[in-house]
């Protein structure tokens, strides 16, 4: 059964696609079931360029373990280059918690 379950977001970034390289303009994150890897349910990370042809995207299937396990490792790391830029490089934008699942 579908979940329906689709956040969209824009996203600012490159992607790889072969050897080649691509900008990204949107990121979605759904939960659904797999249709390629040999798993239930899954987490989709999906980056693309809605400007450029179908292929211009990347794509990854996750467990939603290995989703929260990204999930945390993301947060982790976005506090310390946030600490990284107010503190280290003097910017304005000033560190904040996270809270880590």
């Amino acid at each position: 059964m579908c979940t329906s379950i689709v956040e969209i977001v824009p996203a600012e970034g490159m992607a790889k696609r072969g050897d080649d390289w691509f900008p990204l303009t949107q990121a979605v994150v759904a939960y659904d079931h797999a249709r390629h890897a040999n798993l239930g349910d899954v987490i989709t990370l999906d980056f693309s360029n809605a400007a450029l042809e179908p292929g211009a995207r990347a794509a990854v299937e996750l467990t939603l373990e290995s989703a929260k396990a990204l999930r945390a490792a993301l947060e982790r790391a976005i506090a310390a280059a946030e600490f990284e830029e107010a503190e280290v490089r003097g910017k304005t934008a000033p560190p904040r918690l996270v809270r880590v699942a």
